[in-house]
């Protein structure tokens, strides 16, 4: 059996880009589900309207 290491390289390459990727798409969801959280819990008492 022979292993043809140019296609395994590039399904290496593609899976490496694609958990990157991922990485960086939870880190910006996190923060800006973050900033959701702090601005949706920053409600003034004294305005009814905002609730």
């Amino acid at each position: 059996m022979q292993i043809n290491y140019f296609t395994l390289g590039i399904i290496a390459v593609v899976l490496l880009a694609l958990v990157i990727w991922l990485v960086w798409r939870n880190r910006k969801d996190e923060k800006a589900f973050e900033k959701d959280e702090i601005d949706s819990s920053m409600v003034d008492p004294e305005d009814p309207e905002k609730e």
